[in-house]
């Protein structure tokens, strides 16, 4: 059985932690700025962790499983 591949728009998007959590980065941060407070768009910048719901899906994409 051939190996599998790791999605390319998955390994650019998600990083596994040391402790073995998925990272993700926060959307709304690229355009349309001036109407978002400067707190939102700070708390947008910060890196969030996948939903625990998601987490198998974007295993089998990052050829984890």
């Amino acid at each position: 059985m051939p190996k599998m591949k790791t999605n390319s728009s998955a390994k650019k998007r998600f990083s596994i932690t040391g402790s073995g959590k998925i990272k993700r980065k926060h959307a709304f941060k690229s355009h349309i700025l001036t109407k978002k407070s400067t707190k939102r768009k700070r708390n947008l910048t910060y890196f969030g962790e996948v939903h625990k719901a998601d987490t198998n899906n974007v295993k089998l994409q990052l050829a984890m499983k």
